[in-house]
């Protein structure tokens, strides 16, 4: 995992990056977009870089989840009123792997995990006016299919992993594995 090309959107006051990415996400962090709660949030620390068109994004992550929406994953956003987050999230004493997806205003899908997973892989497969989210728990590779959703075609978009502690004091997170290739990539499988 190669760390030179990244930086910070919203960096956390304490972070390190020494053959994983750790940082403690700060409480009231959150990316939303009005639906329901009424509300904007365009801050939480997110750790990447820009990619021009076509890309894949994978993240492998664990984190001390303790507080409500508490939550780590990936984020593909172009610029805050469009963008994509997935991860796992810590909702009403469970662990759900979620999905929000925001053009103007966030929806939010879920699937309920059992039981927590030590570690989770997201990924993010933007091919033309198309991302296509998957998920692997445990070190699987990400082969369920979450969600595929439009996103804006040949604009650049920051590529990276995030987190974010909307009603908590915050948590610890790590980062196994970002990886972010580039081209002509198309999502396998998609079942369409």
């Amino acid at each position: 995992m190669g760390f030179e090309e990244n930086h910070w959107i919203d960096p956390p006051a304490e972070w390190t990056a020494d053959g994983e990415l750790r940082f403690v996400c700060d409480g009231g962090t959150d990316l939303w977009r009005t639906t329901h709660y009424g509300y904007v949030r365009d801050r939480a620390p997110m750790f990447g870089r820009e990619v021009a068109g076509d890309a894949r994004l994978t993240v492998t992550f664990g984190g001390d989840y303790g507080a409500q929406y508490d939550q780590a994953g990936a984020v593909l956003r172009a610029d805050e009123e469009n963008w994509i987050k997935a991860g796992a999230e810590f909702v009403d004493g469970g662990f759900q792997i979620s999905v929000v997806v925001t053009r103007g205003a966030s929806d939010w899908s879920v699937v309920t995990l059992p039981e927590p997973a030590e570690l989770v892989t997201i990924e993010l497969t933007r091919s033309g006016d198309a991302v296509v989210v998957r998920y692997g728990l445990d070190g699987a590779e990400p082969v369920t299919m979450l969600r595929l959703a439009y996103f804006p075609p040949s604009v650049p978009a920051f590529a990276g992993a995030m987190a974010a502690a909307p009603d908590g004091k915050g948590f610890e997170v790590r980062f196994t594995r970002v990886d972010i290739e580039e081209g002509d990539i198309a999502p396998e499988g998609m079942g369409l």
